[in-house]
């Protein structure tokens, strides 16, 4: 799938929402890390390393939304496709 580059932040606010509803709060922090899911206690945290390029940042968020399962979740085609295809990149 190629997704145009004006497409990405539109993408990247998608899977903001999407990690909202599922109860994830999504927190774009500076350091030497690439990001990803984390319990803290009982909350639900995806770290995305604020620095990082857009596409990055979309990988990220998609392999943390893939881990907390988004199988059983409608979504629109085009974001079930970006989960599904950046996840594994």
């Amino acid at each position: 799938m190629k997704i145009k580059e004006k497409e990405f932040e539109t993408i990247l606010n998608d899977l903001k929402e999407l990690a909202a509803q599922m109860g994830a709060r999504v927190r774009f922090e500076r350091g030497d890390f690439k990001g990803g899911y984390c319990l803290v206690k009982e909350d639900k945290i995806i770290v995305i390393n604020k620095l990082a390029t857009l596409q990055r940042k979309i990988k990220t968020l998609s392999a943390a939304l893939k881990e907390l399962g988004v199988e059983d979740i409608y979504l629109p085609p085009k974001i079930r496709e970006v989960i599904d295809e950046m996840a594994e990149i």
